[in-house]
């Protein structure tokens, strides 16, 4: 009878143990749970931010990429942090510019896996972020960084009238691409490091952009622009791409609000980019879509297989939305990126149930000639995989939440 009433006893202590164990397990679990899950009362920008950081803790893993790279896109997305941490005075997003830019450069100052000889341009873009790290830390190496992509200036191949080529790999040719890779960087290093020396050379890369890449019929712009007029691609009298692609829009825009803060007002140069700035924003005006955004190849909106894309849509958001804020354009044209805005929440944007945000429509990369050979038909912008989270759209689209406070 007493080993009977034991094993009752024995029985209920181990329900009783399980019962709680469970309770408090669950009870932990959903904790966990809580401190995983975004919290919507967030502005779309943090939302977006700590959504980033929590697929990828470390900023080089972004894009899934397997081993640190040094990367243009990434560049642009940490350039988002470093106003988001101004903001916020949220040391997680200090922390994140500076653990990528630790796992790149060693205690020299020297690149991971990088030729000086490959003359990239893309390669220059990312170096923004070090402005910031050097008059924070005073830490030598970021100095020492800092002044290897200012040489690269030096001796960057050029066409006969003096604009950088987009790569070595690509001779005599220039893409709207590059002046977002380049210019910025280039416009300040000059200005905080040699009192502005370089900036009339700054506004040339533009001026020949601009002159060579304008298009009377739809007043946008072509992708790029070969002054040899030798690549298959380019049109043989003028030495033009075939197409407008809305991202190469989209860097345009980016580079002249971004490299603005550089030239001062009394500049010769200065009111040259403003009137740039104010054409390209009465251009895109025109083929803005109902729903706020703009498709792959803006002005064919109606031809078979044309998409709105996330990326190009973002920085032209971005480019609009500044551009008003530091007074380049007139009121009129907030309300303009506030629709785009929209646009891009709407058809864009995917939030799934730990809160994370997504970011769907984006093209995942296009160019020009190469191997293989990319030929800047319609049919092969429209060819190119379209991708979610990836790091165009990603680092477009928090630029854009950021300058409209969203």
């Amino acid at each position: 009878m007493n080993n009977l009433k034991n094993i009752f006893i024995w029985v209920g202590f181990i329900l009783f143990f399980n019962t709680n164990f469970n309770a408090q397990n669950k009870v932990q679990k959903e904790e966990c749970n809580k401190e995983n899950i975004i919290p919507i009362n967030l502005k779309w920008s943090e939302r977006m931010a700590l959504s980033i950081i929590k697929r990828h803790p470390q900023a080089w893993q972004i894009d899934n990429h397997l081993e640190p790279k040094w990367d243009y896109k990434i560049g642009m997305i940490l350039t988002a942090y470093e106003k988001l941490e101004v903001i916020t005075n949220n040391p997680k997003y200090s922390d994140y510019i500076k653990n990528y830019a630790d796992e790149l450069i060693d205690n020299s100052g020297s690149f991971q896996n990088f030729n000086t000889q490959d003359h990239n341009i893309d390669f220059i873009n990312a170096g923004k972020i070090l402005f910031n790290l050097y008059d924070k830390t005073k830490e030598h190496k970021y100095l020492t960084a800092l002044k290897t992509l200012r040489r690269q200036f030096e001796d960057h191949p050029r066409t006969a009238s003096g604009g950088f080529w987009h790569k070595k790999i690509y001779p005599n040719q220039m893409w709207l691409d590059g002046l977002y890779m380049g210019e910025p960087f280039y416009a300040r290093y000059t200005s905080e490091f040699e009192g502005g020396d370089k900036l009339n050379d700054v506004a040339l890369q533009f001026e020949l952009l601009h002159d060579h890449t304008f298009d009377e019929k739809t007043t946008l712009y072509f992708h790029a622009w070969d002054e040899s007029k030798q690549i298959p691609w380019a049109d043989k009298r003028l030495g033009t791409a075939p197409h407008v692609w809305l991202r190469a829009l989209g860097w345009y825009a980016m580079s002249l609000v971004d490299v603005l803060d550089y030239f001062p007002k009394d500049h010769p140069k200065q009111k040259e980019l403003v009137v740039y700035l104010k054409e390209l924003a009465s251009a895109v005006g025109k083929y803005q879509d109902e729903s706020g955004s703009w498709y792959q190849v803006p002005n064919l909106q109606t031809r078979k297989g044309n998409y709105l894309e996330a990326s190009g849509s973002s920085m032209l958001v971005y480019a609009l939305a500044k551009g008003v804020h530091k007074g380049y354009l007139s009121p009129d044209y907030e309300k303009m990126a506030e629709k785009g805005f929209k646009g891009l929440v709407s058809n864009f944007i995917k939030v799934d149930d730990s809160g994370e945000l997504h970011i769907t429509q984006v093209c995942g990369s296009a160019g020009l000639g190469g191997n293989p050979y990319r030929d800047g038909s319609f049919e092969y912008y429209m060819s190119e995989k379209i991708k979610a989270d990836n790091s165009h759209g990603l680092g477009s689209f928090l630029l854009a939440a950021i300058e409209l406070d969203k």
